[in-house]
């Protein structure tokens, strides 16, 4: 498979969110290329997560920095541990957490998931990228976003929230780096689907989920053809579908429906007609 030029030997590349999940896979992925890695967490875990990507890749340079995403300075703390190793050609602002709630309950809960999923975005955009465009090498910001953030279904209004605003500064993201003069960055925006991690809270892997790793391996491959939008099927959700919950979910808007028609009640039998006939089955 080919690579995008960023993942190349001797570049850095950082991952938040790196001592589980898709954020270990990935930064195991990029050791594996011959990457040196920084990972940065809050769990228990990050010192053991190290550990395992050293003994994968004995070869490379890996560090863990225990890192407080919605907490500015310390992202500049982490910044400065991998810059110190090499100009830093991946950056993977991936930590992420749920339950926050509905629109009028736990305010303090509502503040933690903002400030993690989507300040702790920001916060890695805003100490990283200069460098990153000054170094001049090609190099790539993937941030990782959620379905939940365009379709915004009913449950976790918070979380939605957080990964709708993910999006958004993604796109302008994008588009900041693609109208800056010489810049060789580019930002992605990586949605996965249903995903086998801590956060499903799950002690075996659902028939329907994919590993981790299939999600980085979807990632660098989608990377590499350039894609700004990176989303990922499932073993029960295709591409099709998910254009179909995304289009209807849009039309929202464009047909002046209830929002969020797909689960009211009186227009859930024309939803499933039209799923059904957008997936060739009418």
């Amino acid at each position: 498979m080919s690579q995008h030029p960023a993942i190349a030997p001797g570049n850095v590349a950082v991952v938040t969110g790196g001592a589980s999940g898709i954020g270990l896979s990935a930064a195991k992925t990029f050791a594996a290329a011959g990457m040196n890695v920084v990972i940065a967490d809050r769990s228990d875990r990050l010192k053991d997560a190290a550990a395992e990507i050293r003994a994968a890749s004995p070869s490379v340079q890996v560090e863990a920095v225990e890192t407080d995403v919605s907490d500015p300075a310390s992202v500049a703390r982490l910044a400065h541990v991998a810059q110190a190793m090499g100009p830093v050609t991946v950056l993977m602002n991936n930590a992420g957490v749920g339950g926050g709630g509905h629109p009028f309950e736990r305010p303090d809960a509502w503040r933690r998931v903002l400030e993690t999923n989507l300040f702790g975005v920001l916060n890695g955009v805003q100490a990283f990228t200069q460098a990153m465009i000054d170094h001049g090498r090609p190099a790539v910001i993937v941030n990782t976003g959620s379905k939940q953030g365009i379709t915004t279904p009913p449950g976790d209004t918070a979380y939605n929230v957080s990964k709708a605003g993910v999006k958004a500064l993604t796109e302008g993201l994008q588009h900041t780096l693609r109208n800056t003069p010489g810049c060789r960055v580019s930002a992605h925006l990586l949605v996965p689907g249903f995903t086998f991690t801590g956060m499903t809270g799950r002690s075996e892997k659902p028939p329907g989920a994919w590993t981790a790793q299939q999600v980085v391996d979807f990632m660098l491959e989608r990377l590499a053809a350039g894609d700004f939008y990176i989303l990922c099927p499932d073993n029960d959700v295709s591409r099709a579908m998910d254009n179909a919950r995304m289009t209807w979910a849009m039309q929202d808007l464009t047909e002046n429906r209830p929002p969020l028609s797909r689960w009211h009640p009186d227009w859930k039998d024309r939803f499933e007609a039209y799923l059904k006939e957008a997936l060739g089955g009418g």
